[in-house]
């Protein structure tokens, strides 16, 4: 019996608590409240040895309170109609396109559940241009793409045939693509995002990209913020959470996420059995971002504010997303009985409301008032990034179709009688007699809601998304940074990796150009040589260098400043990558010509982040991909993990990327200056990937043939003649990078030993020769009645006699891929198959790349040209010392 008076006691101690609490924040404040919340805590645990139980959440309840939101700026009642217009033009887009063609997709709901998110944002955050020159940099959610299309086309800047045309870009005058992509829309979308995982990731490191620039001097700091538009299904990517803590280590508060939580992914819930705003707010607390909860609308208000024992907000935060999911498609009397009637309290707090007034109760993500709020409060927040985290409903205006339902992110058509009920609820001036086609519709350009929306964007600097090159071409690199690598080396011995270094080193010392210059290394700096630029450049730190390095008595410490140029970025080519991607689009995004040189193990490039290249690809980013301790035998010791054989073929979808495997210091040079000149002087919308061997060889002279620049850049050209031209028996031996060094050692065996003449051609660029032989071949076809094209190829090697014998470190398929345009047999030697730990004679036997093998493989093919006999190949074999019985290394 004495149970019910403690617990009197306890309820009656509490309200004392709550009261003198309240009187704490009415009088002193929240800060001082909170400050003497973590006194009390401190005292307990001090005192009492009580240690609170530890959470990385808050309540389920909006961070910021319905007494704190600042005032609405502009007209709700508009900004409403807009939103209604921009939702039926989304709408339509999709729902035509896939009447016209069955199938051709598109998504409805993703949008639906954003629109006051981002109509918010357009209204009165997103800025074209600040006052002082800045910009704000958005990256918007892929599958919201027809949002953006349709509010475009009420700005005036999309004509309606274009998104009769939406993902049928073939169609004449032209279509809108089915994600953002800059390539095909050059002059509207600035990012892809889509894949997924790709947004989030490139935001934060854009963001700290611009803190880079700002503290270099390159620009200047206005304020400008970096803006990630997201779902949160998207948030179970990788790339979307791993490198959050860069965010918050870097104090990056220009920087904002807003996710849609709409609690839905593309099969069913998100966390069904659990709840995502909570997960990912624990996340991000964690991290030590700014977290701000937009979950209940002003509807919700009065109820909590009057829960004071917390009974409704301890029940919200029980119940599980897929649980709320369910309550957003039932009745307002499902509603009533499922969630509140747990307690008789909260059936007495809701007895006031119909079922009616239940059931259109609105989250957060769909209150202007209160999504203005968070943006607000994330926008004047310093000293760390923030995430915005907003309750929504998928498919939210779409009706019982889909509204809420599993099915709503596939969702693509809706039937004459679902339109009637849409266009009646946003208040669509369209008549019953026109519905079934789904027509657009835009207001005169006088009418109140078209004027209100172009003066918003004209305050807030111009329209958003809208893509500009806002650079203006460099000057071109003088020719006497280039010289030194003409010469070669003297015999001295020298790995491409170092040649390279040397390269960048001097192109650093430029005073024009080495400002512009970015090196982004992942943790391997020292692996490439690369550590004497600590010295000359600093690693870049927002902080500086805050202690004295182990290595200070050295002369190559590791050197950390605020203004330094490298940006060293620990152990993660995901991230190296997308600083890649902003400096290579600086050019566009902050009228910057940044040059990036991102140098790393190759065999962690294409195949690791291949998703990323192809971002940068779409992107139009420019700058160099340094594949470095390229070549599956190059790299001695390392093994199957490590040793690059493929990353060439892998380079070969990339429509914008020319590729390059060099093998002397020459060749890097004209590369590299012909590369800065494409990018940077002619303004072409291509980027490099150059791989570079660790392997000490002396570096020849370069040729003074008049066509071996030529010959370089496009792929092909003569490196050595055989010596005894009139020997009865010829051969052509095609090389590239470090195997270029067997290839010459084979010509002199083949001439001592077998007497076989064999010219020595360097192949720079199997891709440049793949790719200019196809466009040949397709001229041709299209224009039969016109003299043929020839290949590069095909017209380089028109004389040259005997058979083809090509011999590099990546896989057989590379130069094979241009047998049908060389005139004679064609052999390809290459790496197939995993690599080895061993040194690197032992793996080029293995793989059967030494010169020996090369030798092998010409007498072979005079053989099958019966320009010798068998026999001569048997006894090669022999003295040779080659096993024919050894492991096929391509399935070993």
């Amino acid at each position: 019996m004495a149970q019910p008076v403690t617990d009197g006691i306890e309820v009656l101690e509490t309200r004392e608590w709550v009261d003198s609490l309240d009187y704490v924040l009415e009088h002193g404040g929240p800060n001082r409240a909170g400050r003497l919340l973590q006194q009390l805590a401190l005292h307990a645990r001090r005192e009492a040895g009580i240690n609170l139980p530890f959470s990385a959440t808050t309540p389920y309840q909006n961070t910021i309170a319905s007494t704190q939101q600042p005032p609405f700026p502009g007209s709700q009642e508009m900004e409403r109609r807009i939103k209604s217009l921009v939702r039926w033009n989304a709408l339509a887009m999709v729902v035509r396109a896939n009447k016209i063609q069955e199938g051709i997709g598109g998504h409805i709901s993703t949008y639906a559940s954003a629109a006051t998110l981002y109509e918010v944002a357009f209204n009165h955050f997103l800025r074209a241009q600040t006052e002082a020159g800045d910009r704000d940099v958005v990256y918007f959610q892929g599958h919201a793409a027809p949002g953006m299309y349709a509010r475009a086309f009420l700005e005036g800047r999309i004509a309606k045939e274009k998104l009769q045309n939406f993902r049928r870009e073939l169609k004449p005058g032209g279509g809108l693509s089915s994600y953002p992509h800059p390539w095909l829309m050059p002059d509207f979308w600035e990012f892809p995002t889509v894949s997924m995982g790709l947004g989030p990731i490139q935001a934060i490191y854009h963001a700290r990209f611009i803190r880079y620039l700002e503290n270099r001097g390159l620009k200047q700091s206005t304020g400008g913020k970096v803006w990630a538009f997201l779902g949160d299904g998207e948030m179970d990517e990788p790339e979307s959470l791993g490198s959050i803590t860069l965010a918050s280590r870097e104090k990056l508060d220009n920087l904002i996420f807003v996710v849609n939580c709409n609690l839905q992914r593309l099969d069913g819930p998100v966390r069904g059995n659990g709840k995502i705003i909570q997960e990912l707010e624990a996340i991000f607390r964690g991290a030590g971002w700014n977290v701000i909860k937009v979950i209940w609308g002003s509807d919700w208000d009065i109820l909590i504010r009057s829960d004071r024992d917390g009974l409704l907000v301890k029940r919200l935060g029980e119940i599980s997303d897929g649980q709320y999911q369910k309550y957003f498609v039932e009745s307002g009397a499902y509603f009533r009985q499922n969630l509140f009637g747990t307690d008789p309290r909260l059936l007495k707090m809701v007895e006031h409301l119909s079922d009616e007034q239940l059931a259109r109760m609105r989250l957060g993500g769909h209150d202007p008032i209160k999504v203005h709020a968070a943006y607000r409060a994330a926008v004047d927040h310093t000293g760390s990034p923030t995430i915005i985290l907003a309750k929504t409903i998928k498919g939210y205006g779409l009706g019982e179709a889909c509204e809420g339902k599993n099915i709503t992110h596939q969702q693509k058509k809706l039937n004459e009688e679902e339109l009637q009920m849409f266009r009646s609820r946003f208040g669509i001036p369209i008549p019953d007699d026109e519905l079934h086609e789904a027509p657009f519709y835009r207001p005169s350009d006088d009418s109140a809601e078209i004027k209100y929306m172009q003066a918003r964007r004209q305050q807030l600097g111009g329209y958003m998304p809208q893509r500009k090159v806002r650079a203006t071409p460099l000057k071109s690199v003088p020719e006497s940074h280039f010289e030194e690598f003409y010469k070669g080396t003297d015999g001295r011995e020298a790995s491409t990796t170092m040649v390279f270094v040397r390269l960048l080193a001097k192109l650093l010392r430029d005073p024009e150009l080495g400002k512009l210059i970015v090196p982004i290394i992942p943790d391997e700096a020292r692996t490439f040589g690369m550590e004497a630029l600590f010295r000359q450049v600093g690693i870049y730190s927002s902080v500086g260098q805050l202690y004295e390095p182990v290595d200070m008595d050295t002369l190559l410490y590791y050197k950390e400043a605020r203004d330094g140029q490298i940006l060293e970025e620990g152990i993660t080519e995901a991230g190296s990558m997308c600083s890649f991607i902003a400096a290579g689009t600086a050019y566009a995004n902050h009228g910057i010509n940044t040059i990036p040189f991102f140098i790393y193990y190759s065999m962690f490039g294409f195949q690791r982040i291949g998703d990323l290249i192809w971002a940068a690809a779409d992107m139009r980013c420019r700058g160099f991909l340094v594949g470095g301790t390229a070549g599956r035998t190059t790299l001695a010791g390392e093994g199957l993990q490590h040793q690059d054989g493929h990353s060439h073929v892998l380079a070969l979808p990339v429509p914008n990327l020319l590729a390059y495997d060099p093998a002397f210091a020459y060749e890097i040079a004209i590369i590299i200056q012909d590369g800065i000149k494409r990018m940077y002087v002619d303004q072409e919308s291509i980027f490099y990937y150059l791989t570079v061997t660790n392997e000490p060889l002396p570096m020849p002279e370069m040729p003074k043939d008049g066509n071996v620049r030529e010959g370089v850049l496009r792929g092909l050209y003569r490196f050595k003649v055989a010596e005894k031209q009139d020997a009865k028996l010829h051969a052509q031996l095609l090389g590239s990078g470090t195997i270029m060094y067997e290839v010459l050692k084979a010509q002199k065996i083949l001439a001592e030993k077998y007497d076989v003449a064999a010219d020595v051609w360097s192949v720079t660029s199997y891709k440049e020769l793949y790719r200019n032989a196809n466009d040949c071949e397709r001229w041709n076809m299209l224009h039969p009645a016109d003299a043929p094209k020839v290949p590069y190829v095909t017209q380089t090697l028109k004389d040259a006699a005997g058979p083809f014998i090509a011999a590099s470190d990546y896989m057989k398929v590379l130069p094979e891929s241009l047998a049908k345009w060389v005139p004679g047999q064609l052999l390809s030697l290459g790496t197939d198959g995993f690599g080895r730990s061993e040194g690197r004679a032992s793996l080029r036997d293995f793989f059967e790349v030494d010169a020996k093998h090369i030798v092998l493989a010409t007498l072979g093919a005079l053989a099958r040209e019966k320009k010798v006999g068998t026999d001569v190949v048997k006894r090669a074999i022999q003295e040779l010392g080659i096993n024919p019985e050894k492991t096929n290394p391509a399935i070993s």
